[in-house]
C-alpha cells in the first residue's frame, strides 16, 4: 500500500460520516420547524374540540358563525343567524374558535 491510497480511504470514511451528520441537523431542523409546530396545533384544536357544549356559540372555518344545538361523534348541529330553521351539520374539524356560553346567565 501507497501512501496516498491510505490517506484517500481515510478521507472517504471520515466523509461519510461528515454526511451523515449533515443529513441527521437536516432532518432534525426539519422536524424541530415543520412537525412539531403542527402536532402542537392539532392537539391543542382537539382539546378546543373536546371542551365544546351545547350553547357555545362557535366560529367555522368557512367564516360563519353559529351556536352549536347538538353534538354527535363526529358531527355538530349548528344554528345560523336569527333565523331559528338554519341549522346545518358539520364536522367537529371545521370549528376554529369556541366562545363558552355564560353559566351565570
Amino acid at each position: 500500500m501507497n501512501l496516498v491510497s491510505v490517506f484517500a480511504t481515510e478521507s472517504q470514511g471520515g466523509s461519510i460520516v461528515t454526511m451523515l451528520v449533515i443529513y441527521a441537523v437536516i432532518i432534525g431542523v426539519f422536524w424541530f420547524f415543520a412537525i412539531r409546530p403542527q402536532s402542537k396545533q392539532k392537539k391543542e384544536h382537539e382539546a378546543l374540540v373536546a371542551t365544546m357544549e351545547v350553547g357555545d356559540s362557535i366560529l367555522t372555518s368557512s367564516g360563519f358563525f353559529g351556536v352549536i344545538i347538538d353534538i354527535m361523534d363526529e358531527v355538530v348541529i349548528v344554528e345560523f343567524g336569527n333565523n331559528k330553521n338554519c341549522r346545518i351539520p358539520m364536522k367537529k374539524d371545521n370549528v376554529v374558535e369556541v366562545d363558552k356560553q355564560d353559566k351565570e346567565a
